[in-house]
């Protein structure tokens, strides 16, 4: 679709879009699962909570990781609502694209990406872990089932 834009109706392959090289950063409400699809993809982020612990997870990405620029909101939209300025979406736009603090963050979540990939790999901390439970879980059962003997 050459010089159009794409509209997608319904779900979404979210990681799949956040993995092309067009994508130079994401607009996000900060809901876990869209900030950690970000995280392993290695795209900054431009914080928007709307609710829940949406707000938390916005100061780990801005405050802590410091791979993403928040757009200001300060309060829950389902309790009071909150309105942002178009100018300051401009302004989180240009500081998570262009200059020195934009390539730090790049580089930050890269790093965080590269992290991401290694622990999922066999023999990283997410895949001991899991095979781990998985044989704890095979105890558990085995033990249930002599008992029930």
């Amino acid at each position: 679709m050459k010089g159009k834009g794409l509209i997608i109706r319904g779900w979404s392959p979210q990681r799949l879009i956040l993995e092309h090289k067009a994508i130079g950063a994401f607009v996000t409400h900060c809901g876990w699962n869209s900030t950690i699809e970000a995280m392993t993809v290695g795209v900054p982020m431009i914080t928007w909570p709307v609710g829940a612990e949406q707000f938390y997870n916005e100061k780990l990405v801005t405050d802590v990781l410091k791979i993403g620029v928040a757009v200001g909101v300060k309060k829950w939209v389902g309790v009071v609502g909150d309105s942002v300025q178009c100018g300051a979406v401009e302004k989180a736009v240009k500081r998570v694209m262009e200059g020195e603090e934009a390539e730090e963050m790049r580089k930050k979540v890269k790093v965080l990406a590269q992290m991401a990939k290694k622990a999922v790999e066999e023999g990283g901390s997410s895949s001991s872990q899991l095979n781990a439970f998985i044989e704890e879980l095979g105890l558990v059962c085995n033990q249930q089932c002599i008992s029930q003997e």
